[in-house]
């Protein structure tokens, strides 16, 4: 498209396990504090991986955005995540949601994922049911356990009146929810797009990766060194939950207003492997993987040589290598050449739906402070990996540096992709 609407962040919102809110998390990742905790409930189901990140919600910052009435029979953390981190990127945008009796914002929408909701008050629902007691599910069974329960939680605060949604893709959940409030932006059919995502956690999210076994179980003694991406000792994966939120906007709507600008959104892309050739359910076809960051980088008309840093999708898996191999591939970049390149699982675990959102607000709070946030428990970086690319462009302390275009990518269960480009403002 030529000469496309530019599109700009104006606010940031996080609830992430080492760190509920922008300030704190950013504190989090100056000095590399990792939210990883053990789990006696985990270690009584008998899971393999007893360890997890998960963010601590005060019944205090409940009641900033809940009623107690509100609270009353609600047992949804992917809700309460996702609407702490919206309206936290709302405020921080400046944004004044209208009162009940006022028209809604009309130019203003949202898009914010989900890979599962409400899984403990479908639990919850069902012991009911089976007991014959459906009078006792209450009112907000429904809102809480549909899929798009998080975004219309949030219409409802903010007063939204452009399109309210929410998309799924696994893994890619949150990167994909930025592209799609971009595109809609760039298209002209809204000026301001929430943008975001949410991840739950518990036995029932997480059950069925341990049966997996692609969760560590080599750590469980030692929670903060258990996440360990591009590491020679990595053992799989830590699971973990949170939501990050983005305010897109067009940059003629926040040059009107004054809104602090902290990045532009270049562009990006999506696709998928359609589980072809290594691409299955489970493992990504390289040859997407490279198509989809090459196609981003064509969509925000710049090379591969101005990338100055990649946040990573790397999740302390046998695919850490393979992915700084297409990433080497798609850029044509490797040795000291490479961008610096880290990867925030080391301290939060994989947050799945909410990785792609969490990962971006760590991207552009980076590139908003200068600096590159340690890749936590890498001392050993994987052999398979310095083979590509230089040991100095995988930080292992704080780096203080300029990053004027970032990339932030996220790959998911189902052989999809997706790859988001930032500019310093």
């Amino acid at each position: 498209m030529q000469n496309k609407p530019r599109v700009v962040v104006t606010g940031l919102g996080v609830i992430s396990p080492n760190g509920i809110g922008i300030s704190n998390f950013t504190k989090s990742l100056f000095t590399g504090v990792s939210g990883v905790q053990f789990y006696q409930t985990l270690k009584d189901l008998h899971f393999s991986c007893q360890v997890g990140g998960v963010p601590f919600i005060s019944e205090e910052k409940k009641l900033e955005y809940f009623t107690p009435l509100q609270l009353r029979n609600f047992n949804s953390n992917g809700i309460l995540y996702g609407v702490l981190a919206g309206m936290e990127a709302i405020q921080n945008a400046g944004i004044v949601p209208p009162e009940k009796e006022e028209d809604p914002l009309w130019d203003l929408g949202i898009v914010f994922g989900v890979a599962t909701s409400g899984v403990d008050k479908f639990r919850e629902s069902i012991y009911q049911l089976d007991e014959g007691n459906v009078r006792r599910l209450g009112s907000t069974a429904v809102a809480q356990t549909m899929a798009s329960g998080v975004s219309a939680y949030l219409s409802g605060m903010i007063g939204a009146g452009n399109s309210v949604t929410t998309n799924s893709a696994a893994c890619a959940t949150g990167t994909e929810a930025i592209l799609l409030g971009y595109e809609r932006i760039v298209a002209g059919k809204a000026k301001q797009m929430l943008c975001g995502s949410t991840g739950e956690d518990g036995p029932y999210i997480w059950g069925g990766f341990d049966a997996m076994k692609v969760t560590t179980y080599k750590h469980n003694d030692t929670p903060r060194e258990a996440s360990r991406p591009m590491s020679e000792t990595a053992s799989g994966f830590v699971p973990g939950s949170g939501a990050g939120a983005l305010l897109l906007e067009s940059l003629e709507s926040a040059e009107a207003r004054g809104a602090t600008i902290y990045a532009e959104v270049l562009g990006g892309a999506v696709n998928s492997g359609g589980q072809r050739g290594e691409g299955s359910m489970t493992a990504p076809n390289s040859k997407a993987v490279i198509a989809c960051i090459k196609a981003a980088l064509q969509d925000a008309n710049i090379t591969g040589k101005e990338i100055d840093y990649i946040n990573g999708h790397l999740t302390a898996t046998t695919k850490d290598a393979l992915e700084v191999e297409n990433w080497c591939k798609a850029l044509d970049r490797s040795g000291t050449d490479f961008p610096y390149i880290n990867s925030l699982k080391g301290m939060v675990g994989h947050c799945l739906a909410a990785s792609g959102s969490i990962e971006a607000v760590s991207t552009i709070l980076q590139m908003q402070h200068d600096f590159v946030f340690p890749n936590v428990n890498c001392n050993d970086i994987h052999p398979e990996i310095t083979n590509l690319i230089a040991a100095s462009r995988i930080p292992r302390v704080k780096i203080d540096t300029k990053i004027q275009i970032a990339a932030k990518a996220s790959f998911g269960f189902g052989d999809v992709n997706a790859c988001v480009i930032f500019k310093k403002n």
